[in-house]
């Protein structure tokens, strides 16, 4: 194939590509990262479509590096999408005989598949715009007959376009932007104040330790873009295996009596010295107090959420079960389940499912969405002391300190060896919270030897059963073992 003839479809190429980018730009410029965003649906599917093996493979070693390759992968098949719109648009044009036409009716084509895809007409507008920014100007400057030099000059131009309609739209967005939640920020009620402050008074003083409210609470989610039903439209269904169908507004779950609690979610695909463990003060109301009035008539039960995530456990893990609608004092932020969410005590943390929206009792066992991927995280977590902090003190001694956690059997010890495991010593524990399912903090303070050393710790719940020492990896039923560290001299 002729050289000038290659280049001149490259430079095509490279246009409808940066077409397609900026598109995708002009829609997160109107609507941002939510639902309506139009790369929102394709970067959803990425995971959700991906397979069990490869989906295990990323959370297991590549994290929250896995779900942003996800995302950014399905940021990409997005633009090549709408680029790949505007190249049959312009090659059609071109070939029946209207060449200027082709950049009207493709930059019309890519609005009507971003109102298909996201359902929005303020989306829909953005990404037409800025595809429509990107053919103005390479129309504008370079002429109609496609020589090599004319080629070059489209692609320059389409890239430099695309660029700049990127920057705005990104850019622009992180000064300009709310994509906030639309409860409004009330005052921290006086009984929360409270637990805030005795949770604070009863942290250990240690650097590089977050408190026992911690500061960061983790997300993991089955999507790249989060859903955001409008608490005015929410509603929880019961329905399934019970003697009257339910349903409760938002409105309802507000007029009723809410408690406060403490607890701690662990994310059973975390390592096992991870960081995806948290706690916050969640107020709500009980789950069997919506419950109770279905008349329950199965042994079994699967939460359902607006992302289209499940899962399914015994009816008896709900005995203590939460609807959280506040965090810490505020109205349930978005990226944890707003406007409701369960918290099922000393169960893994994909069991307290976000945005729920129906609760249906079942007769029979039933698979939930992780467990379909080849996981068995659904029962009680795994007692595990972390190793997040190690501190040298002017006195000359070491200092390691971390969490422990193991549902609601609690924490009764944490021991530290700085031998490698052949002599034991008790750290000091944080006093405890007054809620079942939380956890605790423990330092331990040391004469480090001359040389480098191994320092490990392990937890004994309040079962009195030692924390297992063999390593296990996270998948299927979550991380175990005694978690280790070398530390240097």
């Amino acid at each position: 194939m002729d050289r000038t003839v290659i280049r001149s479809r490259l430079a095509r190429s490279v246009v409808a590509l940066a077409g397609g980018a900026a598109a995708v730009a002009g829609s997160y410029a109107t609507v941002g990262g939510s639902p309506a965003f139009v790369a929102a649906p394709i970067a959803n599917a990425t995971v959700t479509l991906a397979p069990g093996v490869l989906v295990t493979l990323a959370i297991t070693l590549l994290g929250d590096l896995g779900s942003k390759l996800a995302y950014a992968a399905g940021l990409g098949a997005t633009a090549l999408l709408f680029g790949l719109v505007v190249v049959v648009v312009r090659a059609v044009a071109t070939r029946t005989g209207r060449p200027l036409a082709g950049p009207v009716v493709g930059v019309v084509s890519v609005g009507l598949l971003a109102a298909a895809l996201s359902g929005s007409a303020p989306s829909a507008v953005g990404a037409a715009v800025g595809a429509a920014l990107v053919s103005t100007v390479v129309d504008l400057g370079s002429a109609s007959d496609d020589t090599t030099t004319h080629g070059a000059r489209r692609a320059v131009l389409a890239g430099v376009a695309a660029l700049s309609v990127g920057a705005f739209a990104f850019g622009g967005r992180r000064v300009l932007a709310t994509d906030t939640d639309d409860a409004p920020q009330t005052p921290i009620p006086d009984d929360v104040a409270a637990m805030l402050d005795d949770a604070e008074s009863k942290s250990l003083a240690v650097e590089g330790l977050e408190p026992l409210v911690s500061d960061h609470f983790y997300t993991v989610d089955i999507a790249n873009v989060d859903p955001r039903p409008a608490r005015e439209d929410w509603s929880l269904r019961i329905h399934g295996a019970v003697g009257e169908e339910t349903t409760y507004s938002f409105a309802d779950i507000e007029a009723m009596e809410h408690e406060h609690r403490f607890e701690t979610l662990r994310c059973v695909g975390e390592s096992l010295n991870g960081r995806k463990t948290d706690t916050a003060v969640w107020t709500g109301v009980p789950l069997m107090d919506l419950l109770e009035p279905a008349d329950l008539q199965g042994d079994y039960v699967m939460l359902r959420a607006a992302d289209g995530f499940y899962e399914e456990f015994p009816v008896d893990a709900l005995e203590d079960g939460f609807l959280a609608v506040g965090m810490n004092g505020r109205p349930l932020p978005r990226p944890h389940g707003a406007p409701g969410r369960a918290l099922i005590p000393g169960h893994w943390g994909e069991i307290n499912v976000k945005w729920l929206t129906e609760i249906e009792i079942l007769d029979e066992p039933a698979t939930g969405y992780w467990e379909e991927r080849g996981w068995h995280g659904t029962g009680p977590v795994n007692t595990v002391a972390k190793l997040w902090a190690e501190n040298r003190l002017e006195d000359g001694r070491m200092e390691v300190a971390g969490p422990a956690y193991a549902g609601t059997r609690g924490i009764d010890r944490v021991e530290v060896s700085t031998d490698g495991g052949e002599t034991w010593h008790d750290a000091d524990l944080s006093d405890p919270l007054p809620d079942d399912d939380v956890w605790r903090q423990w330092v331990y303070r040391y004469e480090p030897p001359g040389g480098a050393h191994e320092v490990v710790v392990r937890a004994t719940d309040g079962l009195d059963t030692l924390q297992p020492r063999d390593e296990r990896r996270a998948y299927p039923n979550g991380p175990s073992g005694w978690v280790s560290k070398t530390i240097e001299p």
